[in-house]
């Protein structure tokens, strides 16, 4: 059973790395925020997990989980913030002040 559960492990990743490389940057912002609303739904299972078991490998497992998936999420969030404020309207520079002709400067 452990054998079979590792090579699922193993082709999961292989495939995710695979269809994660292929991805265009102009999608990586909405995929993101999918994966951070997938990952919310991994920190509930975690929370279930460590709540709900009795053996303590399968609890610490839960804990573990839970801090990864916060991790996922804390650290999605903040670049899909930084990758959206990019796409924001910057305000126009203001021009400094010009000195005037009594040499007090500003207006």
């Amino acid at each position: 059973m452990l054998i079979t559960l590792l090579i699922v492990f193993v082709l999961a990743s292989f495939v995710g790395i695979e269809i994660i490389s292929k991805v265009p940057q102009t999608l990586h912002t909405p995929l993101m925020s999918g994966s951070n609303a997938i990952s919310g739904i991994t920190m509930v299972g975690a929370l279930v997990v460590a709540g709900m078991v009795d053996s303590p490998l399968a609890r610490w497992l839960g804990f573990f989980a839970l801090i990864m998936a916060t991790i996922n999420v804390v650290g999605g969030f903040l670049v899909t913030d930084r990758m959206l404020r990019m796409f924001r309207k910057r305000e126009p520079a203001k021009a400094p002040a010009l000195p005037s002709s009594d040499g007090r400067g500003g207006a």
